[in-house]
């Protein structure tokens, strides 16, 4: 193990290159949502502690951006690096304790953190202007690619340490110096991301860490969001407060980046690869217990081959070993990040069931000291005027549906206002493509699951309850930059009048 704090020593803010208490001297208990105890105590970072990170940040950019992309780049690569260590050290225990994270999630959450950082490291020296011909005489005209200056990070719980280092790597390549506001649920989790940075020799100020509790965290936000020197917001989270940030920033006619839920839906045409469409269903639905917000949650398939499709799914659901992380560490699926919203999800498959709906596998309860622990669930009968359709569910849940005609399965797929992402199954690649172009989606993956994206695809929403912008490669490049116009002229122009 490492020489690490213990998990149970209190967690500060990071500011201006210190490790302090919050101004207002507030904190907050992080839960163990497994066993219902408060696993540590953190700092909750007020409006005063928030306008010191942000002038300490403004600073930290004017010498941050004008360091060689070489610079840049050299730290995230340390970073990577440090990140994998982690795995050796407290990434499990953290992960585990404010997440109830498998083993497994917690390799994956580590690994893919180590490859944004080094996907994003690529990207320092391809940040690139151009020239554009000018049709005045000695003109030169130049198009640079500026940092936008102070950009206010938002990243969730769901997968922690990944969903950070994304909301942090891009800016920071870019030149930006960066707020960034961890979910209440899960601050240490999102803090290795800062630690690894800070131990690859990021400058102090230009990234501050900012764990803010449900209390305070709309009053902090809003003034974040609209502080005259935050440029930016990228977000990554619910819809209802995705919109409350869209709302602020458009208010201050400013961009912001927001990916936030989705309800994927996939199609299985009567052509398609059963077990292998299956297999895929049943990952995309069921990883981190659907906690992903490209989880599978909606299934449309032939009716020719319906029922062969629901058996073979069905027993790949209930294959699943499931049970509590802390008592079986072979366990696939544990429990969801906090009990409300297993009550959450409990309630609308109750109503489902109520109107008419049916569980083909999944008991209808809440297991766990906790009342965390949902058993996969999947379903049928499931109407688009319920709100377990309508509804993103965030846990292991997945509706079975039924269609003869291909226009009719991409009308169920687009029949909510989530837009991230779908599947489209068929062995006729060409054949699904092309539905796959109809499905109104940022990302649509033919014979492959809807969980899945790599650090340099442009990920995102295309609007809705999904929200606009894109994470990922140059499309983040484009996010983080701003493009500015230089001509140069040679003296001695003449003037028409």
């Amino acid at each position: 193990m490492s020489s690490y704090p213990p998990l149970s020593e209190p967690l500060q803010l990071y500011i201006a290159g210190q490790h302090v208490a919050s101004e207002s001297s507030n904190t907050f208990p992080v839960m163990n949502p497994m066993t219902g105890e408060a696993v540590y105590q953190c700092a909750s970072a007020s409006p005063a502690d928030y306008a010191t990170a942000i002038d300490e940040a403004y600073t930290a950019y004017q010498s941050w951006s004008r360091l060689g992309p070489s610079a840049r780049r050299n730290v995230l690569l340390k970073a990577a690096d440090i990140m994998e260590s982690y795995l050796d050290k407290d990434a499990v225990d953290i992960l585990s304790a404010e997440v109830s994270a498998t083993r497994s999630w917690v390799k994956a959450n580590i690994m893919s953190t180590a490859g944004v950082f080094r996907e994003n490291a690529a990207l320092a020296t391809h940040i690139k202007g151009e020239i554009v011909p000018a049709d005045r005489p000695g003109t030169t005209i130049l198009v640079n690619r500026e940092a936008v200056g102070v950009v206010l990070a938002i990243s969730p719980w769901n997968m922690p340490v990944t969903l950070t280092a994304r909301a942090v790597c891009c800016p920071l390549i870019c030149g930006n110096a960066v707020l960034l506001k961890p979910s209440e649920y899960s601050p240490k989790s999102q803090y290795l991301v800062v630690r690894a940075l800070i131990e690859a020799g990021l400058p102090k100020g230009v990234l501050q860490f900012l764990p803010t509790s449900a209390a305070d965290a709309p009053r902090s936000t809003e003034f974040a969001v609209t502080h005259p020197k935050v440029s930016r917001t990228n977000f990554t989270g619910g819809h209802r407060v995705g919109g409350i940030i869209a709302s602020l920033s458009a208010k201050h006619i400013k961009k912001c980046l927001l990916e936030l839920g989705g309800k994927a839906a996939v199609i299985v045409l009567h052509d398609a690869d059963l077990d292998a469409a299956a297999d895929a269903v049943t990952f995309g639905a069921m990883s981190n217990s659907g906690q992903i917000c490209m989880s599978t949650e909606r299934v449309t398939v032939h009716s020719s081959v319906a029922e062969e499709f629901k058996t073979k799914l069905v027993e790949r659901v209930n294959a699943l070993k499931v049970g509590n992380h802390l008592e079986d560490p072979t366990v696939q699926l544990s429990g969801l990040f906090c009990a409300t919203s297993a009550k959450r999800i409990l309630g609308l498959l109750q109503s489902a069931v109520n109107k008419g709906a049916k569980a083909l596998t999944g008991d209808l309860q809440v297991h766990g000291p906790n009342g965390t622990i949902l058993k996969p669930h999947v379903m049928e009968g499931v109407s688009a005027d319920m709100d377990l359709y309508q509804q993103e569910t965030f846990g292991p849940v997945v509706i079975i549906n039924t269609f003869d005609d291909e226009q009719d399965a991409v009308a169920q797929s687009n029949q909510t206002d989530f837009t991230l992402c779908g599947s489209v199954f068929s062995r006729d690649l060409l054949r699904a493509a092309d539905l796959a172009k109809q499905v109104r989606v940022g990302s649509c993956h033919v014979n492959g699951p809807t969980v899945y994206v790599e650090a340099p695809l442009p990920n995102g929403g295309i609007g809705g309850a999904s929200g606009y912008g894109r994470f990922g490669g140059m499309a983040g490049v484009e996010e983080f930059t701003e493009r500015q116009i230089v001509s140069l002229t040679r003296p001695g122009l003449k003037y028409a009048f």
